[in-house]
């Protein structure tokens, strides 16, 4: 019975989900009572809502229903479906009502962060002063700035702690979406939005700007005293 039952748990694998997460489940937001996909599907057609008063964001931690997308059975949170026996999720946080399919990504929870990371747990520690997960590559090796990832990106304004874009932390500590500080560096733009320090190694470029104002300042030089050397001249 073993064999069947788990081809019954991995029926449909992959084959459901949204363009946020694949997985064989939908929520019931609690906040309008309406079904989605996922929790950004929700925000983000709420989002777009004509009246702004009637615009929200959900909250993951209060929702209370699933409808597993294979059978259409509604039931209360849990990873196999109680009517179809399916995996509604390969990965399943019961904190965050978190469900997903795709496990390469290496989903974890995070109990400081109070929410669900990828990337694994073995690459990431939790930097209590920063308040978010940070690689190992920076333990030890970054400037902590308090409550870091608990603000806006200061280039498109979404907020850090919980995007499902890659983040990067800058030399001075600051943070903001990886993919936005290379635009912004596609556009000579190399310091921090927040504070103006250098985001890279700018120790070349000033040598070469110092180089070039000397050179500009010899060359006026010279102008200078050929031009008193003509004046001289054109006397006598």
């Amino acid at each position: 019975m073993e064999g069947p039952a788990n081809e019954r748990l991995a029926f449909g694998k992959m084959g459901y989900g949204c363009d946020h997460y694949r997985r064989r489940c939908r929520i019931r937001a609690p906040c309008c009572n309406e079904v989605f996909p996922c929790r950004h599907c929700h925000n983000e057609a709420a989002g777009m809502l004509k009246n702004i008063y009637d615009r929200h964001e959900i909250d993951r931690y209060d929702v209370k229903q699933v409808i597993c997308s294979v059978c259409d059975t509604e039931q209360l949170i849990g990873q196999v479906c109680t009517n179809c026996g399916v995996n509604m999720g390969e990965y399943f946080c019961e904190i965050c009502k978190f469900y997903d399919d795709d496990t390469e990504k290496g989903q974890f929870h995070c109990d400081d962060c109070g929410i669900c990371r990828v990337g694994g747990r073995e690459n990431y520690f939790h930097c209590k002063k920063c308040g978010s997960c940070y690689s190992i590559s920076l333990w030890d090796n970054h400037r902590c700035v308090e409550n870091s990832m608990r603000h806006h990106c200061p280039i498109c304004y979404e907020y850090l702690f919980d995007s499902l874009k890659a983040t990067t932390v800058l030399k001075c500590g600051h943070t903001m979406h990886s993919e936005c500080c290379h635009e912004m560096m596609k556009r000579d733009k190399f310091c921090c939005p927040i504070c103006s320090r250098s985001v890279i190694d700018m120790s070349k470029t000033w040598k070469r700007i110092d180089e070039e104002v000397r050179a500009i300042e010899l060359m006026l030089i010279e102008l200078e005293i050929s031009l008193r050397v003509n004046a001289f001249n054109g006397r006598f």
